[in-house]
């Protein structure tokens, strides 16, 4: 079904916007980097598929019974996105919150061309069809010239969808619903947007990608719809029976000063609120993969877990189980979504609140963008530090949050969704990368 062949690999850094700038010809773009960031799990440096053969494009009735229908009948590596509202295939719910984006619940698309990264070599995988071009299109991209630019052309007015007031107003109101005893914990968001907007997606995704550094890197296009991400979160990812998820919950800022960092560090890892939030996630993630793990196999492997990136420390806590190697890797997916960390515990009472409270629907924000090879392996990430683009609409937007529990101060949960925005205000509004 496809033609592989292995080319030698010298330096993937300068090879990247070459093969991205070469991509833009096709309709259906997913790439999907690693960064180099030292995290375990990893099979790929990077991964690029386009130019779909064939694709799923569906709302959230029955969106996980197509997927797995698409995914078994296919057989072969398939790329996409779950949106955040595919919690209404998997629980009584509803998303009637505003909408700026206008994106599919669900997009997934069988590739015509695969590239996979690998340290010193890619292995490039084309369906026979198309399989003539492969020496060509290598040549092309290996000749592709590229300036690297410190500027994005972008000039983007930011408007906020919920004010600094509103937000502490919801805030307090969460915490409310805790008091009662409705709610643990709920991710509180909030939306930021522009009208009439144009955007270079390209070279945007390129400068996040580039003060970032994130290990869960994603640009995705699928005509009009844009998704730049600079995620540092997995959702979950399957390798023959083992599965992984590893949800961030703790957030500190860093400072360019070496021992002012180091003590931000350890104020995160030792702030029982921080913590706390991370550990009423870890129990919901424990919770969603018994139910489809082996019996006595769920472990977390890592709690609370100091992870350092460009503009925050992070905790994460990675949980990791053993399923049949016969468990359909959609059911795993329906099982666990959404992500815990981007929802609250209990999870159903904290979508709830969430569409509640929130003034946007979520779309692709807190869904979940990946592939599945075809032995049904899979990898997702968590569309969180991600700007979404309709260039159809004109529309641009990214959203951050954070936990609300009942140490939260609410002021201090929007300063934390301040420093969430910063990477994606830079680039929007043209600031110069330094």
């Amino acid at each position: 079904m496809r033609t592989i062949r292995k080319f030698p690999l010298s330096d993937l850094e300068i090879l990247k916007p070459k093969i991205l700038n070469w991509a833009q010809q096709y309709e259906e773009i997913v790439w999907l980097d690693g960064n180099d960031y030292p995290l375990k799990e990893k099979l790929f440096q990077a991964l690029l598929a386009v130019d779909a053969f064939t694709a799923l494009k569906t709302d959230a009735q029955q969106g996980f019974d197509k997927l797995n229908e698409f995914q078994v009948a296919t057989e072969d590596w398939i790329f996409g996105y779950l949106s955040y509202d595919l919690k209404n295939d998997v629980e009584n719910l509803n998303s009637n919150n505003h909408d700026g984006l206008h994106f599919p619940d669900l997009y997934f698309f069988q590739p015509k061309k695969v590239f996979l990264f690998f340290e010193d070599y890619v292995e490039i995988q084309y369906l026979n069809l198309v399989a003539d071009e492969m020496e060509k299109d290598w040549e092309i991209i290996n000749k592709v010239t590229y300036e690297d630019k410190n500027r994005t052309g972008n000039n983007v007015a930011i408007r906020s969808r919920t004010s600094k007031e509103q937000y502490l107003q919801k805030a307090n109101g969460v915490l409310e619903h805790i008091k009662k005893g409705n709610i643990y914990e709920v991710n509180l968001c909030q939306e930021f947007y522009s009208e009439n907007a144009t955007i270079d997606p390209l070279q945007t995704f390129l400068q996040l990608d580039k003060i970032s550094r994130p290990p869960f890197s994603a640009f995705l296009k699928l005509s009009e719809l844009y998704a730049l991400s600079a995620s540092p979160e997995r959702y979950i990812k399957r390798n023959g029976t083992r599965v992984v998820s590893q949800p961030i919950k703790g957030t500190a800022k860093r400072s360019k000063n070496k021992e002012e960092d180091i003590e931000f560090a350890k104020q995160l890892i030792a702030d029982p609120k921080e913590r706390s939030e991370n550990i009423m996630i870890t129990d919901l993630v424990r919770n969603d993969l018994s139910r489809i793990a082996e019996r006595g196999s769920v472990k977390v492997e890592e709690l609370c877990g100091l992870h350092s990136f460009e503009q925050v420390h992070q905790l994460i806590s990675t949980i990791s189980c053993e399923v049949s190697p016969n468990f359909s890797s959609v059911e795993i997916l329906r099982n666990t979504f959404p992500m815990g960390s981007m929802t609250g515990a209990p999870k159903i009472s904290a979508m709830k609140i969430i569409e509640e409270v929130e003034d946007t629907k979520r779309g692709l924000y807190s869904g979940a963008i990946g592939y599945f090879a075809p032995n049904g392996n899979f990898d997702f990430n968590v569309v969180i530090r991600s700007i979404l683009y309709n260039s159809l609409k004109k529309y641009v937007s990214f959203s951050v949050g954070g936990a609300i529990t009942i140490n939260s101060i609410p002021e201090k949960e929007y300063d934390e969704c301040m420093l969430k925005a910063k990477a994606m205000r830079q680039v929007l509004e043209d600031i110069l990368l330094v």
